[in-house]
């Protein structure tokens, strides 16, 4: 799979290749667990290749490393990583997939099918779920009779690979002169995330305010406007800027944007959408929602300039 189609960002649109993990049960027996991920982050898909072990290797689930038209993939067995003995490998596929620039691959049993969805169908998985998944899985998608786990490669792979590691992930601390007198919502559905950047941006001296998905972040402006309305304020009185992930599940950044732009209250709210990977597809996605900057996760470390950059530009601070 190598062409990835343009998403409706009106319509809070995605796609999801559906594959899954045939896992041996203690009597014998086979249950087929359904999962998901995004078609966004997903090159191709493959047949499994001749595989070279890699005798340093930390964790059972990293299976060794393979040659894919001259660049060397890390191969992850999927069911070994949710704690699972996949039944056989003898017709297994391999997902290709890209996050933040490093490319991973994973072993699954099979790949079904590709579904168009609304991001509002994707459910926030609770505890059990997550101490179920190794606290890997993002969204749950009901589909037909069956429950699809949507599952976090970009997390899997941080935990096995420091390239992704989010406790390096940089983002500018410098003090920003006059930096409490801006307040920020930050929308991100991973904990980890949110919280480096949340934290590096008070230490510039920035007020931020944090929503799990667009759904809440939506949610907080809408309150947050009424509130500033009968005060006689607009909402960039009381929040000067949003900083939102693209992938969320409820609503994600894009339509999150649009939602923005479309409700005269809201429309002047500055907003940089981010994520672990912005292609030619995505970027085009958040000119049309509307986003006034985009940064992918590895150019972080230069958020803070881009903030005070556009709060400057859209606010005239």
């Amino acid at each position: 799979m190598s062409q990835i189609s343009v998403l409706d960002v009106t319509h809070n649109e995605l796609e999801i290749i559906e594959f899954i993990i045939d896992e041996k049960q203690p009597d014998g027996s086979i249950y087929s667990g359904h999962y998901g991920i995004n078609v966004a982050k997903v090159l191709e898909i493959i047949r499994l290749p001749g595989i070279t072990s890699v005798p340093t290797k930390s964790d059972p689930c990293v299976l060794g490393t393979f040659n894919l038209r001259g660049k060397v993939l890390p191969l992850l067995n999927l069911a070994t990583w949710l704690g699972k003995e996949m039944a056989s490998e003898e017709s297994t596929k391999v997902i290709v997939t890209q996050f933040s620039g490093v490319q991973s691959a994973f072993m699954v049993s099979s790949v079904t099918s590709i579904h168009r969805i609304t991001w509002d169908r994707i459910e926030p998985p609770n505890k059990f779920v997550q101490a179920y998944s190794r606290d890997s899985i993002t969204g749950i998608l009901h589909i037909d009779n069956r429950v699809l786990f949507i599952l976090d490669m970009e997390k899997i792979l941080a935990a096995l690979d420091t390239t992704l590691d989010m406790s390096q992930v940089e983002v500018d601390t410098t003090p920003v002169q006059d930096a409490e007198q801006f307040h920020l919502l930050l929308a991100d559905d991973s904990n980890s995330l949110r919280h480096i950047v949340k934290s590096a941006l008070e230490k510039s001296g920035f007020r931020v305010d944090e929503a799990a998905n667009g759904r809440e972040a939506w949610d907080f402006l809408v309150n947050t406007d009424k509130e500033a309305e009968a005060k006689g304020k607009e909402i960039t009185d009381v929040i000067h800027l949003l900083i939102s992930d693209i992938e969320m599940p409820e609503m994600d950044g894009h339509t999150l944007t649009a939602k923005i732009r479309d409700t005269p209250r809201l429309n002047k709210l500055p907003i940089i959408l981010f994520s672990s990977l912005i292609t030619n597809t995505l970027f085009d996605q958040g000119i049309k929602a509307g986003a006034d900057r985009q940064v992918s996760k590895p150019d972080l470390p230069g958020l803070n300039r881009i903030i005070r950059e556009l709060i400057a530009e859209k606010l005239h601070k």
